[in-house]
């Protein structure tokens, strides 16, 4: 298991992020406070809130998607 935080500002990024997350076959989920959400579900994404920190919960240490969702991620 792997957990980082990632910001998405715009929609678009929710948009990107999201369809990344979708092509993998393991689960992944957001965490903000005690929320937790599917991070392959667009609408969910996007009603945790844009321009926010979230916690990346992946199931897999999957170096292929962790490196094409690194440009979401902060310290």
């Amino acid at each position: 298991m792997k957990k980082f935080k990632i910001l998405l500002n715009s929609p678009d990024d929710v948009q990107e992020f999201v369809k990344i997350a979708s092509q993998c076959p393991y689960d992944i989920d957001l965490e903000h406070g005690s929320v937790y959400i599917d991070a392959k579900s667009f609408l969910g994404v996007l009603t945790m809130g844009i321009n926010r920190k979230m916690d990346v919960i992946c199931g897999s240490n999957d170096e292929k998607f962790i490196s094409s969702v690194k440009k979401f991620a902060v310290a």
